[in-house]
């Protein structure tokens, strides 16, 4: 093999027992190059980088060899791939809970990593650490923890720690998600430096926008096989199999537009409101990430809330939903609503779960506190694509997606009155994102129930929104543009 390789995989799969999650996956990667991994959730992209990093789970077995540098070790020779780690191989995970230390600041995180990784002295690995959060548009965050950022902001310094060490090969998985447009665009413009640095690139994502972005090579899973690889251009702009069809058909920007089963007609002002909010103010450290704003939301609504990355969208769902205390202004519910008619499909699943309990037994809870038959849960996993066999494994078993879509059944176990889903779709691909947001508007539409959606994705708004606010940095709030609603045939 050439001495020019950076980052080569041959043969390359994971397995579960007897059972193969990946099969003989294959690509090789010079300086400069990248390589788009595009597939359903759940069809093995992340157990792909973790097979490559050496970092499977312990029930998981890789199979095929990797090259890294011109070396060629086996597969399932974790240790000979980790002294690489940061230094000439990095990853960023998909879930920066997992990747970020919860009990270290974010600057001592970052000026770590270029002490003992990059080699830098204390105090240039601290200037760097503070250049890096500016770079970023964290530089209000060196202080902080990671679980006082928003889910975008945590996103970021992420990304910045993964990068600290100047590792040549990157493995980036979801590296967008939940990010708005000029952030995500920054992410990208951060992978193409690592390729004109003379590295290489494995991006794993569900955004489309992203592998056009970044171009290269692509190769698209499904169920663990290779279905369709090549440019990535090329592919998207024709795409020769089934799946890569589907996929590219199910990009948000080609959804249509849908109407509320209960909002088909002009709503009546009669309509008393499910959750109504005068005057609600909110701020964190003397920052004000809202003021005096008055929400109205009723049974059938579709109420997106969009806006930058760290300006309030996630807090605002909190505070309506009585999980956080503002500091100014009254929150009213409709009368005669239990406490748990108002439930939140979380940003990062994972948090969301108890670690140490099956999904089977999380969701059997759930489903015995509300009184929902079991049947009718595992109807809605149907509906969802959940295979009935993933229950038995815990949160940190199965991917992000699948974790996601097993989130969302569990919330609409309660019937609710209003969901507060706060980037809710944002680890699917886009077949799973139209399936499982459909899934989401036919049940709420079904009970006459309102949603409070938080979405970067401006398609989506778009596609389901009646109403749309933009919360703008500096605590002030306004109303998008009015878009005319009609029901697409």
């Amino acid at each position: 093999m050439s001495a020019s390789v950076l980052l080569a995989a041959d043969n390359l799969g994971v397995h579960v027992g007897n059972k193969a999650l990946l099969r003989d996956v294959s690509f090789s990667l010079r300086p400069g190059d990248v390589l788009t991994l595009l597939g359903e959730s759940g069809a093995g992209k992340s157990l792909l980088a973790q097979a490559v990093m050496g970092n499977l789970p312990s029930a998981l077995r890789a199979s095929g060899s990797v090259t890294l540098d011109g070396t060629q070790s086996r597969a399932d020779d974790a240790r000979a791939r980790r002294p690489r780690w940061g230094r000439t191989l990095a990853l960023l995970p998909q879930e920066p809970s997992l990747a970020l230390d919860p009990l270290m600041r974010i600057a001592p995180q970052l000026s770590e990593t270029h002490e003992l990784v990059r080699g830098a002295s204390f105090d240039d690995a601290e200037a760097a650490a503070l250049r890096d959060l500016q770079a970023a548009g964290l530089p209000a965050s060196a202080r902080q923890y990671p679980w006082q950022l928003s889910g975008g902001m945590a996103q970021r310094a992420a990304a910045a720690v993964a990068c600290a060490g100047g590792a040549r090969i990157l493995l980036a998985d979801e590296p967008t998600k939940g990010l708005d447009a000029h952030w995500r665009d920054h992410t990208v413009a951060m992978l193409q430096g690592v390729q004109r640095g003379g590295g290489c690139v494995v991006v794993i994502t569900h955004d489309l926008r992203v592998a056009q972005a970044l171009g290269g090579q692509l190769i698209v899973l499904c169920a663990g096989d290779v279905v369709e690889r090549g440019d990535a251009r090329a592919v998207l702009a024709d795409p020769q199999h089934a799946f890569t069809r589907r996929l590219v058909a199910a990009d948000p920007a080609r959804w249509p537009r849908r109407a509320s089963a209960a909002k088909a007609h002009a709503a009546d002002s009669t309509d008393a409101p499910v959750l109504s909010a005068q005057g609600l103010s909110k701020g964190f450290g003397g920052k004000p990430l809202f003021d005096g704003l008055d929400v109205q939301i009723r049974a059938g609504d579709r109420f997106v809330v969009q806006g930058a990355s760290g300006t309030g969208k996630s807090t605002l769902g909190n505070v309506l939903l009585g999980l956080m205390p503002a500091d100014r202004g009254t929150v009213r519910r409709a009368a005669g609503l239990h406490a748990t008619a108002f439930q939140k499909l979380y940003q990062d699943p994972v948090a969301s779960f108890a670690p140490q309990v099956s999904l089977a037994q999380s969701l059997r809870d759930v489903a015995a506190r509300h009184r929902c038959a079991w049947p009718e849960v595992l109807r809605l996993l149907d509906r969802m694509g959940v295979p009935h066999e993933l229950l038995a494994r815990r949160p940190a078993q199965v991917s992000g997606g699948e974790l996601q879509r097993v989130a969302l059944a569990r919330v609409l176990t309660v019937q609710p009155a209003l969901v507060f889903a706060d980037e809710p779709t944002s680890r699917l691909d886009p077949v799973s994102q139209q399936e499982a947001m459909a899934v989401l508007l036919d049940a709420l539409d079904e009970r006459g129930a309102a949603l409070m959606l938080v979405t970067h994705d401006d398609d989506m708004a778009n596609a389901v929104a009646t109403q749309r606010w933009h919360i703008v940095q500096g605590g002030v709030s306004l109303p998008a543009p009015a878009r005319p609603l009609r029901s697409d045939t």
